[in-house]
């Protein structure tokens, strides 16, 4: 079953057993998918969409940070359910130990050691953690390593 075919599965599973939040971020992964559908005309295979999946949980990460600030427990309550909801339909995410040890492959692979090639770092790494890490993480532990 494709990623697609799983998201349309468990949005009919979600409006049944009357999930609200549920239902609706699986609408808004699918909207966003059917949009890059549309703007680039190609159908999209799991690993883009694991690309957008990735994009979503982003903004509410970053909308989390936002809503904590504002003390505004309803929404914190309310992005967590999504998060959730998204990360289920993610690759497992890295943890620090095991983005480390990729950081410093990437780094003796490419024989770098200062923070001028820091760009050729992250555009190397990034592929190989799609969907599994988060940039602003990737880039802080390339940073501690390229000191």
């Amino acid at each position: 079953m494709t990623l697609k075919e799983q998201l349309l599965a468990d949005l009919k599973a979600a409006m049944k057993n009357k999930e609200k939040v549920k239902k609706d971020t699986i609408t808004m992964i699918r909207a966003a998918i059917l949009q890059e559908e549309k703007d680039k005309k190609i159908t999209l295979d799991d690993d883009q969409i694991i690309v957008i999946a990735s994009k979503q949980l982003k903004q509410r990460k970053d909308s989390l940070e936002d809503f904590k600030k504002a003390n505004r427990e309803d929404l914190i309550d309310q992005t967590l359910e999504e998060i959730k909801v998204i990360e289920s339909y993610l690759p497992k995410q890295l943890d620090q130990d095991e983005l480390t040890a990729i950081v410093q492959e990437t780094i003796d692979e490419l024989g770098v050691c200062s923070k001028k090639d820091m760009g050729k770092v992250m555009k190397t790494i990034m592929p190989k953690v799609a969907g599994q890490a988060d940039g602003k993480q990737v880039n802080k532990i390339v940073q501690n390593i390229l000191k």
